[in-house]
């Protein structure tokens, strides 16, 4: 299955001076959780307890952070929608106001009553690793009745909701162009696969898990993407930190099928919770623009490494002049 790279309403993308237009409407559906983070000295082994900073609570959750990455990477003419859930809490408000500031449109997120809003527990070290635990929450209240809402040139599915929710996300929406990070991957995550979204995203730990075998390494990742390609995806991208990402599938004209492997860009990263985040948005949005699929994917690892350059999950997500000051690109095309 060939990916459609440019979809119904999607317009090329325009530069004027440093701001982008994009005409297309991008629709995530995924999950949206407060972040409790704290820095240590290095991260605790198995039993270890570390002392670290004093805790900062910053709104997060993967579908939320794609949102925010679109939106600031998009242009004026980028509309990008949430569909997810909250609790009826002080996170939930919280969650839905940053949203708003950035000028997200959460009409489609709908308050769980009764259940708590997500949360994901980080640890980040000094050299900007991290250990990550998630307590869904409401997240975990989205049902398949939430997909109605979809509508789009562009949906990005993000995996930390039920695996029903994903499946009908990808049998109903068929007009639009389906981006699936399955992050993380579910035990049912050969399925979704089958069901043939036109990109997948996933990152070597991600890969490894579907396929049932170690990926490391740019030369690694560049073969499990085809291998993803051959089990139903239309375009796969394996993401490998800063080595770089790997892209499989069809070339700019959609005439074969290629794989390209993109080097990391060289920075000097502070905290990279949000920066496979902010890869996918990024490529979403590039994807919107009609970029070719190694441009876009080379676009994302640019604005991937610029968010890791900067603290903080969505406050540290890059628009397109600290994509071009940190790593040299012009966003979204080279």
């Amino acid at each position: 299955m060939h990916a459609c790279l440019v979809g119904p309403g999607i317009r090329p993308v325009r530069r004027y001076g440093a701001v982008v237009h994009i005409a297309a409407r991008l629709t995530v559906l995924g999950s949206l959780n407060m972040d409790i983070s704290v820095t240590v000295r290095s991260l605790p082994g198995p039993g270890a307890t570390v002392l670290g900073s004093a805790a900062v609570f910053a709104p997060g959750g993967k579908g939320a952070n794609q949102a925010v990455a679109a939106a600031r990477l998009g242009g004026d003419g980028l509309s990008v929608r949430m569909i997810g859930c909250t609790g009826d809490d002080d996170f939930g408000r919280t969650l839905r106001a940053a949203l708003r500031a950035e000028g997200v449109d959460d009409s489609a997120v709908r308050t769980a009553i009764g259940v708590p809003t997500g949360i994901a527990m980080i640890t980040v070290d000094q050299a900007g690793e991290n250990i990550i635990t998630v307590a869904p929450g409401a997240n975990h209240e989205l049902s398949a009745a939430d997909v109605a809402e979809v509508s789009g040139d562009v949906l990005v599915i993000s995996a930390e909701v039920p695996v029903p929710v994903i499946s009908a996300a990808l049998a109903a929406e068929r007009r639009a162009l389906r981006v699936l990070n399955l992050a993380p991957a579910p035990p049912e995550a050969a399925e979704l696969i089958a069901a043939g979204p036109d990109w997948l995203v996933v990152n070597e730990s991600e890969a490894a898990a579907v396929l049932g075998r170690p990926v490391s390494g740019l030369t690694e990742a560049a073969a499990a993407a085809a291998e993803l390609v051959a089990a139903g995806a239309g375009s796969a991208v394996v993401t490998a930190g800063a080595a770089g990402a790997a892209y499989c599938g069809p070339d700019g004209d959609q005439v074969k099928t290629v794989v390209v492997t993109i080097p990391g860009f060289k920075v000097q990263a502070t905290d990279t919770v949000g920066a496979g985040d902010t890869f996918v948005g990024a490529l979403a949005v590039a994807l919107a623009a009609g970029v070719p699929p190694a441009d876009a994917v080379t676009a994302a690892a640019a604005a991937g490494a610029t968010a890791a350059t900067r603290p903080g999950t969505q406050s540290g997500m890059p628009h397109p002049a600290d994509v071009f000051a940190v790593t040299g690109h012009h966003w979204p095309l080279p």
